[in-house]
């Protein structure tokens, strides 16, 4: 998640954009330095998810086998 704009130290880098959609942009008052921040801040987390579905891939399914074996622990305590 994005800190808030006043404790942010912000710099600029030079990129390439589609003039298509920088055209489209202005003309819907899009504000392109916030939205490439938040495309930026998105896939930076889909990776890190990605990252750690990966490297904890193994344990997720022994645990996963785990339950089809032997069903929910304590499961019989669910009020659902």
């Amino acid at each position: 998640m994005l800190q808030p704009a006043a404790k942010l130290q912000r710099k600029s880098v030079n990129t390439s954009i589609d003039s298509k959609l920088i055209e489209e942009a202005k003309a819907l008052g899009i504000n392109m330095s916030r939205a490439a921040e938040q495309g930026i801040a998105k896939a930076i987390s889909a990776e890190k998810t990605r990252r750690w579905q990966e490297e904890n891939k193994a344990a997720i399914e022994s645990s996963n086998d785990y339950v089809k074996r032997n069903g929910l622990p304590l499961a019989k305590y669910r009020l659902f």
